[in-house]
């Protein structure tokens, strides 16, 4: 399974990362590398998760963001 982020996705790590970053530095790094980890798992276990509609979701192990996901 190939995995795309929409623009609106990669602005939002991007606002997160500034929030953890400004909350204490190196937390916005361990943020993003947290969510890259959780969205690699999407290769392995995409469909398992709860679905709203068309797309699968899923909460981030470590951080209160949800990762949303199309099945094709």
């Amino acid at each position: 399974m190939k995995v795309r982020g929409l623009p609106s996705a990669r602005a939002d790590l991007k606002r997160g990362f500034a929030f953890y970053e400004r909350a204490e530095e190196g937390i916005g790094s361990y943020f993003l590398d947290t969510l890259s980890s959780d969205i690699d798992s999407l290769q392995l276990f995409a469909g398992i998760h709860h679905r709203r509609g068309e797309l699968f979701r899923f909460k981030s192990r470590r951080f209160p963001f949800w990762i949303y996901c199309l099945v094709a």
